[in-house]
């Protein structure tokens, strides 16, 4: 896993991501409780992944810890309030690995295309980021893309009921971040970081793997990790999706 193109054709804001790969799989870890490090371990059965597409200039800029543009944006989809299973819930375009699919990225190029229409002639793919094994026998690689001539998206099937482009300086502010967890018998079942944005609770593997590519990529701001909200509490608020089994995101039974 790692970077797919030369140093010189990726974002100055996003080559500390794509220069150590491997530093944001342990922070996505290291955030994700004891949980997720048991699902590190889980042997996985099926193949998925997910397109994790950042648009924005590609030149630095000079205003923002980073060097993260004003532009920056990436985009996010949510599962549909009638789905079976994980609805409601944010994530990155993505699913589980077809036949014929020149995996991960062919895969991650396919999911993003029938569920938000997606043109694949305007995105870069930057880099393949570690797999995530998670407990429901899927090992998800998260695919990095720049936008480069972002083409119109939008809802095009039943299994997604909203896709957005959402800012990476306002989803970043402090105001918009906090962790969340939910304890079991006075334990911690799950924490990890959060956002909360334009009515989107992003939590579980989305959260943390955008938080981890933050820190690594140095566009933090300093936020108040000690701001920890109950999780059943924040989903309440939101209405985003109902709580069954705490998956890490929907990546743990990928679409499609």
């Amino acid at each position: 896993m790692g970077p797919l193109v030369d140093r010189a054709q990726i974002p100055p804001w996003l080559r500390p991501v794509t220069d150590d790969p491997a530093a944001v799989n342990e922070s996505v870890l290291r955030r994700g409780s004891d949980r997720a490090r048991w699902a590190s371990a889980f042997r996985a059965q099926r193949a998925a992944a997910v397109l994790v597409l950042f648009g924005g200039d590609f030149d630095a800029a000079a205003d923002h810890p980073g060097g993260l543009p004003a532009d920056a944006d990436v985009l996010l989809t949510e599962r549909s309030p009638t789905m079976r299973t994980h609805s409601g819930q944010i994530a990155f375009p993505g699913g589980s690995r077809d036949p014929g699919d020149d995996y991960p990225v062919g895969t991650a190029m396919r999911e993003a295309r029938e569920e938000t229409g997606l043109r694949a002639d305007g995105v870069h793919v930057l880099a393949n980021l570690p797999t995530f094994p998670v407990p429901s026998g899927f090992e998800v690689t998260p695919v990095l893309g720049h936008w480069v001539t972002p083409s119109e998206v939008g809802v095009v099937n039943a299994e997604t009921s909203r896709v957005s482009r959402v800012n990476l300086r306002e989803l970043l502010d402090p105001a918009n971040r906090f962790q969340v967890s939910r304890s079991i018998m006075g334990a911690t079942a799950y924490k990890g970081p959060a956002f909360l944005y334009d009515g989107m609770l992003i939590w579980g593997f989305t959260g943390g793997l955008l938080a981890a590519i933050s820190e690594s990529a140095g566009w933090d701001v300093p936020w108040d990790t000690d701001d920890v909200r109950p999780l059943e509490t924040m989903i309440a608020a939101t209405g985003n999706r109902q709580v069954s089994g705490f998956p890490l995101n929907p990546s743990e039974e990928p679409r499609g």
